[in-house]
Protein backbone atom coordinates (compact mmCIF):
# COMPACT_ATOMS: atom_id res chain seq x y z
CA UNK A 1 0.00 0.00 0.00
CA UNK A 2 1.31 3.37 -1.09
CA UNK A 3 1.81 5.80 1.74
CA UNK A 4 1.04 9.56 0.67
CA UNK A 5 4.04 11.54 0.66
CA UNK A 6 4.80 13.85 4.08
CA UNK A 7 4.23 17.19 3.58
CA UNK A 8 7.91 18.26 5.89
CA UNK A 9 6.99 21.82 6.10
CA UNK A 10 6.19 22.93 9.50
CA UNK A 11 2.02 22.82 10.60
CA UNK A 12 0.38 25.03 13.38
CA UNK A 13 -3.15 24.20 14.56
CA UNK A 14 -3.11 28.22 14.99
CA UNK A 15 -3.68 29.70 10.97
CA UNK A 16 -3.41 32.95 12.93
CA UNK A 17 -0.09 32.81 13.86
CA UNK A 18 1.22 32.91 9.98
CA UNK A 19 -1.38 35.46 9.09
CA UNK A 20 -0.23 38.08 11.83
CA UNK A 21 3.20 37.88 10.51
CA UNK A 22 2.49 38.75 7.69
CA UNK A 23 0.94 41.62 7.96
CA UNK A 24 2.81 42.32 10.53
CA UNK A 25 5.77 42.76 7.72
CA UNK A 26 3.42 45.35 5.60
CA UNK A 27 4.44 48.72 5.08
CA UNK A 28 0.94 49.67 5.75
CA UNK A 29 -0.88 50.15 9.41
CA UNK A 30 -3.57 47.51 9.45
CA UNK A 31 -5.80 47.60 12.93
CA UNK A 32 -9.37 46.41 13.69
CA UNK A 33 -11.52 48.51 16.01
CA UNK A 34 -14.50 46.66 17.70
CA UNK A 35 -18.14 47.91 18.50
CA UNK A 36 -16.67 50.40 21.64
CA UNK A 37 -14.03 51.79 18.87
CA UNK A 38 -11.68 49.75 21.34
CA UNK A 39 -8.10 48.30 19.63
CA UNK A 40 -8.64 44.50 19.22
CA UNK A 41 -5.59 44.20 16.85
CA UNK A 42 -2.94 46.22 15.25
CA UNK A 43 -0.12 45.37 13.05
CA UNK A 44 3.51 46.05 13.75
CA UNK A 45 3.18 48.86 11.59
CA UNK A 46 0.86 50.92 13.54
CA UNK A 47 2.82 50.22 17.04
CA UNK A 48 6.02 52.13 14.75
CA UNK A 49 4.23 54.78 13.05
CA UNK A 50 2.60 55.91 16.43
CA UNK A 51 5.69 54.76 18.67
CA UNK A 52 3.38 53.05 20.86
CA UNK A 53 3.69 49.29 22.32
CA UNK A 54 1.39 46.87 22.00
CA UNK A 55 -0.02 47.27 25.70
CA UNK A 56 -0.01 50.55 24.65
CA UNK A 57 -2.65 49.83 21.89
CA UNK A 58 -4.43 46.74 22.23
CA UNK A 59 -7.84 47.16 24.36
CA UNK A 60 -7.52 51.19 23.95
CA UNK A 61 -9.84 53.84 22.14
CA UNK A 62 -9.48 54.97 18.53
CA UNK A 63 -9.21 58.88 21.06
CA UNK A 64 -6.61 57.21 23.51
CA UNK A 65 -4.54 56.70 20.19
CA UNK A 66 -4.99 59.39 17.91
CA UNK A 67 -5.05 62.05 20.60
CA UNK A 68 -5.96 65.80 18.61
CA UNK A 69 -6.02 63.42 15.58
CA UNK A 70 -9.10 62.17 16.57
CA UNK A 71 -11.18 65.65 16.34
CA UNK A 72 -9.44 65.71 12.74
CA UNK A 73 -10.52 62.13 11.92
CA UNK A 74 -14.06 61.56 13.88
CA UNK A 75 -16.59 62.42 11.12
CA UNK A 76 -15.05 59.47 9.30
CA UNK A 77 -14.91 57.33 12.25
CA UNK A 78 -18.31 57.71 12.33
CA UNK A 79 -19.29 57.48 8.89
CA UNK A 80 -17.35 54.11 9.37
CA UNK A 81 -19.40 53.24 12.46
CA UNK A 82 -22.78 53.76 10.63
CA UNK A 83 -21.53 51.71 7.73
CA UNK A 84 -20.44 53.68 5.14
CA UNK A 85 -16.82 52.84 4.14
CA UNK A 86 -14.41 55.39 3.87
CA UNK A 87 -10.94 56.81 2.08
CA UNK A 88 -9.48 59.82 2.89
CA UNK A 89 -6.46 61.35 3.40
CA UNK A 90 -4.30 62.64 6.72
CA UNK A 91 -1.52 64.14 8.19
CA UNK A 92 0.18 61.53 11.23
CA UNK A 93 2.46 63.15 13.45
CA UNK A 94 5.97 61.38 13.47
CA UNK A 95 7.66 60.03 17.19
CA UNK A 96 10.60 62.18 16.53
CA UNK A 97 8.98 64.90 14.62
CA UNK A 98 7.71 65.72 11.15
CA UNK A 99 4.67 63.91 9.71
CA UNK A 100 3.99 61.48 7.49
CA UNK A 101 1.66 61.91 4.85
CA UNK A 102 -1.23 58.65 4.69
CA UNK A 103 -4.06 57.39 2.45
CA UNK A 104 -6.55 56.29 5.14
CA UNK A 105 -9.58 53.46 4.66
CA UNK A 106 -12.03 53.06 7.13
CA UNK A 107 -14.21 49.58 6.49
CA UNK A 108 -16.77 48.84 8.07
CA UNK A 109 -17.59 45.06 9.21
CA UNK A 110 -21.19 43.99 9.55
CA UNK A 111 -22.70 40.81 10.88
CA UNK A 112 -26.40 40.51 10.41
CA UNK A 113 -26.91 44.10 8.77
CA UNK A 114 -25.23 45.76 12.15
CA UNK A 115 -21.65 47.49 12.60
CA UNK A 116 -19.48 45.78 15.17
CA UNK A 117 -16.45 47.18 14.27
CA UNK A 118 -14.32 48.37 11.94
CA UNK A 119 -11.06 47.55 9.34
CA UNK A 120 -8.04 50.51 9.31
CA UNK A 121 -5.68 50.47 6.51
CA UNK A 122 -3.52 53.04 6.53
CA UNK A 123 -0.95 53.52 3.48
CA UNK A 124 2.35 56.11 3.36
CA UNK A 125 1.60 58.14 0.34
CA UNK A 126 4.68 60.33 1.28
CA UNK A 127 6.83 59.06 -1.36
CA UNK A 128 4.00 59.14 -4.04
CA UNK A 129 3.50 62.66 -3.18
CA UNK A 130 7.35 63.59 -3.12
CA UNK A 131 7.30 61.61 -6.38
CA UNK A 132 4.37 63.65 -8.20
CA UNK A 133 6.06 67.12 -6.08
CA UNK A 134 9.35 65.93 -7.95
CA UNK A 135 7.63 65.78 -11.56
CA UNK A 136 5.49 68.93 -11.00
CA UNK A 137 8.97 70.79 -10.92
CA UNK A 138 10.37 69.22 -13.83
CA UNK A 139 7.55 69.94 -15.87
CA UNK A 140 7.28 72.82 -14.61
CA UNK A 141 11.12 73.70 -15.63
CA UNK A 142 11.08 72.00 -18.75
CA UNK A 143 7.81 74.24 -19.78
CA UNK A 144 9.52 77.19 -18.80
CA UNK A 145 13.33 76.17 -20.63
CA UNK A 146 10.51 75.43 -24.13
CA UNK A 147 9.02 78.85 -23.35
CA UNK A 148 12.54 80.77 -22.35
CA UNK A 149 15.77 81.56 -24.47
CA UNK A 150 18.21 79.69 -22.96
CA UNK A 151 20.95 82.42 -23.51
CA UNK A 152 19.09 85.29 -22.31
CA UNK A 153 16.49 84.04 -20.26
CA UNK A 154 13.87 86.12 -21.54
CA UNK A 155 10.93 84.44 -22.60
CA UNK A 156 10.69 83.45 -26.38
CA UNK A 157 7.96 83.38 -29.21
CA UNK A 158 6.10 80.66 -27.84
CA UNK A 159 4.60 83.06 -25.41
CA UNK A 160 4.28 85.98 -27.52
CA UNK A 161 1.11 85.68 -29.02
CA UNK A 162 -0.41 84.65 -25.84
CA UNK A 163 0.89 87.52 -23.97
CA UNK A 164 -0.09 90.32 -26.45
CA UNK A 165 -3.90 88.58 -26.73
CA UNK A 166 -3.96 88.60 -23.02
CA UNK A 167 -2.61 92.22 -22.97
CA UNK A 168 -5.12 93.16 -25.83
CA UNK A 169 -7.87 91.59 -23.73
CA UNK A 170 -7.50 93.70 -20.72
CA UNK A 171 -6.94 96.85 -22.77
CA UNK A 172 -10.11 96.09 -24.21
CA UNK A 173 -12.29 95.75 -20.94
CA UNK A 174 -10.22 99.11 -19.08
CA UNK A 175 -9.85 101.25 -22.45
CA UNK A 176 -6.01 101.53 -22.31
CA UNK A 177 -3.26 101.70 -24.54
CA UNK A 178 -0.62 98.94 -25.36
CA UNK A 179 2.32 99.77 -26.96
CA UNK A 180 4.29 97.26 -28.53
CA UNK A 181 8.28 97.30 -29.57
CA UNK A 182 9.79 95.68 -32.71
CA UNK A 183 14.03 95.84 -31.34
CA UNK A 184 16.31 95.08 -33.78
CA UNK A 185 20.33 95.31 -33.24
CA UNK A 186 21.95 97.19 -36.00
CA UNK A 187 24.56 95.34 -37.98
CA UNK A 188 24.67 92.10 -35.30
CA UNK A 189 26.17 89.87 -38.20
CA UNK A 190 29.03 92.42 -38.51
CA UNK A 191 29.73 92.17 -34.78
CA UNK A 192 29.84 88.03 -35.31
CA UNK A 193 32.34 88.69 -38.09
CA UNK A 194 34.44 91.10 -36.51
CA UNK A 195 34.71 90.45 -32.94
CA UNK A 196 33.52 86.08 -32.74
CA UNK A 197 30.02 84.97 -31.84
CA UNK A 198 31.44 84.66 -27.91
CA UNK A 199 31.07 88.69 -28.45
CA UNK A 200 27.80 88.23 -30.37
CA UNK A 201 26.52 86.60 -27.66
CA UNK A 202 28.31 88.65 -24.98
CA UNK A 203 25.85 91.65 -26.91
CA UNK A 204 22.40 89.75 -26.75
CA UNK A 205 22.83 89.08 -23.33
CA UNK A 206 23.56 92.50 -22.35
CA UNK A 207 20.97 94.26 -24.43
CA UNK A 208 18.73 91.85 -22.36
CA UNK A 209 19.11 93.28 -19.23
CA UNK A 210 19.18 97.23 -20.60
CA UNK A 211 16.08 96.88 -22.31
CA UNK A 212 14.87 95.43 -19.23
CA UNK A 213 16.25 97.78 -16.86
CA UNK A 214 14.99 100.84 -19.55
CA UNK A 215 11.22 100.05 -19.59
CA UNK A 216 8.75 99.41 -16.54
CA UNK A 217 8.30 96.24 -14.45
CA UNK A 218 4.97 95.99 -15.91
CA UNK A 219 6.54 95.47 -19.27
CA UNK A 220 7.72 92.27 -20.62
CA UNK A 221 10.60 92.05 -23.12
CA UNK A 222 10.50 88.74 -25.25
CA UNK A 223 13.10 87.50 -28.18
CA UNK A 224 12.20 86.44 -30.88
CA UNK A 225 15.04 85.77 -33.30
CA UNK A 226 18.41 85.58 -33.48
CA UNK A 227 18.85 89.80 -33.12
CA UNK A 228 15.46 90.12 -32.67
CA UNK A 229 13.61 91.65 -29.49
CA UNK A 230 9.75 92.26 -28.84
CA UNK A 231 8.52 94.99 -25.76
CA UNK A 232 5.02 94.56 -24.81
CA UNK A 233 4.22 97.89 -22.56
CA UNK A 234 0.79 97.57 -21.66
CA UNK A 235 -1.39 100.31 -19.85
CA UNK A 236 0.78 103.10 -21.77
CA UNK A 237 -0.40 106.58 -21.04
CA UNK A 238 -0.07 107.91 -24.45
CA UNK A 239 2.00 107.92 -27.45
CA UNK A 240 4.62 110.32 -26.28
CA UNK A 241 5.05 107.67 -23.01
CA UNK A 242 5.94 105.28 -25.58
CA UNK A 243 8.41 107.23 -27.61
CA UNK A 244 10.10 108.26 -24.18
CA UNK A 245 10.91 104.98 -23.31
CA UNK A 246 11.52 103.71 -26.79
CA UNK A 247 14.75 106.84 -26.80
CA UNK A 248 15.21 105.67 -23.00
CA UNK A 249 16.53 101.99 -24.99
CA UNK A 250 18.02 103.99 -27.96
CA UNK A 251 20.16 106.06 -25.15
CA UNK A 252 21.24 102.40 -22.93
CA UNK A 253 22.08 100.39 -26.22
CA UNK A 254 24.45 102.76 -27.45
CA UNK A 255 27.09 102.08 -24.41
CA UNK A 256 29.75 100.41 -25.41
CA UNK A 257 30.26 96.77 -24.45
CA UNK A 258 33.69 95.02 -24.15
CA UNK A 259 33.63 92.00 -24.93
CA UNK A 260 36.85 88.86 -25.45
CA UNK A 261 37.26 90.40 -28.93
CA UNK A 262 37.19 94.09 -28.64
CA UNK A 263 35.27 96.90 -27.62
CA UNK A 264 31.49 96.88 -29.33
CA UNK A 265 29.59 100.32 -30.26
CA UNK A 266 25.92 98.64 -30.43
CA UNK A 267 22.73 100.23 -31.61
CA UNK A 268 19.17 99.12 -32.36
CA UNK A 269 16.43 100.17 -34.56
CA UNK A 270 12.74 100.46 -33.14
CA UNK A 271 9.38 99.89 -34.74
CA UNK A 272 6.58 101.19 -32.16
CA UNK A 273 2.62 99.76 -33.14
CA UNK A 274 -0.33 101.15 -30.69
CA UNK A 275 -3.23 99.46 -29.32
CA UNK A 276 -6.09 100.62 -30.67
CA UNK A 277 -4.46 102.98 -33.63
CA UNK A 278 -2.85 99.64 -35.28
CA UNK A 279 -5.79 97.10 -35.14
CA UNK A 280 -7.20 94.76 -32.21
CA UNK A 281 -4.95 91.86 -32.78
CA UNK A 282 -1.43 90.27 -32.14
CA UNK A 283 -1.02 89.55 -35.49
CA UNK A 284 -2.28 93.12 -36.77
CA UNK A 285 0.10 94.84 -33.63
CA UNK A 286 3.13 92.47 -34.66
CA UNK A 287 3.21 93.54 -38.08
CA UNK A 288 2.75 97.55 -37.82
CA UNK A 289 5.04 97.32 -35.20
CA UNK A 290 7.55 95.35 -37.73
CA UNK A 291 6.70 97.94 -41.18
CA UNK A 292 8.05 100.43 -38.65
CA UNK A 293 10.72 98.88 -37.57
CA UNK A 294 11.85 98.19 -41.23
CA UNK A 295 11.27 101.94 -41.71
CA UNK A 296 13.61 102.78 -39.12
CA UNK A 297 16.28 100.61 -40.99
CA UNK A 298 15.60 102.20 -44.45
CA UNK A 299 16.02 105.67 -42.63
CA UNK A 300 20.01 104.98 -41.37
CA UNK A 301 18.97 102.90 -37.99
CA UNK A 302 19.26 103.93 -34.37
CA UNK A 303 16.42 105.19 -34.71
CA UNK A 304 12.45 104.94 -34.00
CA UNK A 305 9.82 105.29 -36.16
CA UNK A 306 5.91 105.04 -34.97
CA UNK A 307 3.48 103.12 -36.98
CA UNK A 308 1.00 105.23 -38.50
Amino acid sequence: MNKAPTDPSPRTDDPLVPLAEIVDHLDAMVAYWDADRRCAFANAAYRDWFGKTPEQILGHTLQDLLGPLYALNLPYIDAAYRGEKQVFEREIPLPGGGVRSSLATYTPRKVDGRVVGIFVHVADVGPLKRAQEELRIAREQAEKQAAHDPLTGLPNRLLLQETIARAIAVARRTHERVALFSIDIDHFKTVNDDHGHAAGDRLLVELAVRLRRSLRGSDTVFRVGGDEFVALLPDIGSGAQAQALAKRILQAARVPIETCGGIVNPSVSIGIALLPTQGGTAEALLLAADRALYEAKHLGRNTLVVST
